[in-house]
């Protein structure tokens, strides 16, 4: 996907977001970001274009998908929310649709389960207590793949472990059937996710990193 084309973001604003926007710039990608309070963006760049407004509305997704020729998806919630990640998916896919964009990438969890999945006691044990501790946001995550496994986008869905925000890089372990790792680099999920642009490997895959 050539640079001077617009990548569209939701959950930019995210402790993984700011990393991907970080470098998005960095590698010359124009941005148009969903933010719901504008006033708290502190990273500012002549490359990003600022949305308010709110992924649950789709007016807004359809303003900030406009123009794009791709989204990312890092989108986040606390617990104290209603679980907002299959109404998002619909959302996105529905003005995807619309609009004719095609490639859209979405971060999650590894308590993900896919039909192939052979995961073991580690994945298996992290995934059982957030399901114990998080039921409705892994559910609804569950319902969020749901759809958008049954839509004709060219979708990547990235399962991730903890997520370490920093800077360091290294090698990317990636198995579509268990996670590979304890955690992730935030800038080794960014550049990841940026790779998958362009990189048709994993598209309609499901697949874990780990650094």
């Amino acid at each position: 996907m050539e640079k001077t084309y617009t990548i569209a973001v939701i959950g930019g604003t995210g402790k993984a977001g700011q990393y991907l926007v970080r470098e998005l710039i960095k590698q010359g990608y124009k941005i148009k970001m969903l933010v719901r309070n504008p006033e708290k963006f502190e990273t500012y760049s002549p490359g990003i274009e600022i949305i308010q407004g709110n992924v649950r509305d789709a007016k807004s997704v359809y303003s900030l998908i406009t123009g794009c020729s791709a989204v990312i998806s890092t989108l986040g919630q606390t617990k104290e929310e209603s679980p907002v990640f299959s109404v998002a998916a619909r959302n996105i896919i529905n003005a995807m649709n619309s609009l004719n964009v095609q490639r859209y990438l979405v971060v999650t969890g590894l308590t993900l389960d896919i039909p192939h999945d052979k995961k073991g006691f580690g994945t298996k044990f992290q995934s059982k207590m957030m399901k114990i501790f998080f039921p409705s946001i892994i559910a609804d995550k569950q319902k969020e793949f749901e759809i958008i496994s049954k839509s004709n986008l060219d979708w990547v869905v990235v399962r991730l472990p903890f997520i370490e925000l920093t800077g360091s890089t290294g090698e990317i372990k990636i198995s579509l059937t268990d996670c590979p790792g304890k955690k992730i680099s935030s800038t080794d999920l960014a550049n990841f996710l940026i790779n998958q642009l362009t990189d048709k490997q994993f598209i309609r895959k499901a697949p874990f990193i780990a650094s």
